[in-house]
């Protein structure tokens, strides 16, 4: 069996994302899934509040301060995340996207590990997040990655607030690496061991689109 190739994560400004489309595509899988989770399903995009349908309608200007990383996996989209622009150290990951198709193959992992290097690079800080409580895979995903519950932020309920902790990642030993793939056959990505995806320090998988 040939073994599968990691996905290549192309980053860009926000107002030069490359594939609006399919940034578009995937941000209404995103909001039309998490308002039904919330209890509010409707039936299209039409349905959302305009906050969000702003963000489908045009991500390039939604997000044109802040830098979008979209996932390409065997080359399909396959998964999205946007960071903020740095606001006094600190940077905010959000719209943390994966095709359900091609979910267990660690593409949640490259995203955030591209973004974090993104993130070290420009010096930031503190680099944070929130997730809805019943996304136990998710917050399973985001702690192996690093992040840890910290205070609230936001006072909407059962939202999870988290922060990353630098030395998770900074921590390359043998042990620790042992521990984070013991952590990964026993968590919430199915598959994550047989399809490894690339440490931080491998640069020459993120694309830089201009």
């Amino acid at each position: 069996m040939t073994p599968h190739t990691p996905p290549a994560v192309v980053r860009s400004t926000g107002r030069h994302i490359g594939e609006p489309a399919a940034v578009a595509a995937m941000l209404t899988d995103y909001h039309l899934m998490t308002e039904a989770e919330k209890g509010l399903p409707v039936a299209d995009a039409t349905g959302l509040p305009a906050r969000y349908r702003a963000e489908i309608q045009d991500p390039r200007t939604a997000f044109a301060d802040d830098t979008v990383f979209l996932a390409v996996d065997d080359g399909v989209p396959a998964g999205c995340l946007v960071v903020t622009a740095p606001d006094a150290g600190t940077a905010e990951i959000k719209r943390v996207w994966t095709d359900p198709a091609r979910r267990g193959r660690g593409i949640a992992t490259v995203l955030l590990r591209a973004a974090l290097a993104h993130c070290t690079d420009r010096d930031v800080t503190t680099v944070r997040l929130s997730v809805w409580r019943w996304r136990t895979s998710a917050i399973a995903v985001y702690e192996r990655s690093g992040f840890r519950t910290t205070g609230s932020w936001d006072p909407r309920e059962d939202l999870v607030c988290m922060e990353h902790d630098p030395s998770v990642v900074r921590d390359r030993s043998p042990a620790a690496q042992a521990a984070q793939d013991a952590a990964q056959l026993a968590g919430g990505v199915p598959g994550a061991a047989r399809h490894p995806v690339p440490p931080p320090d491998e640069p020459d998988r993120i694309a830089p689109h201009p």
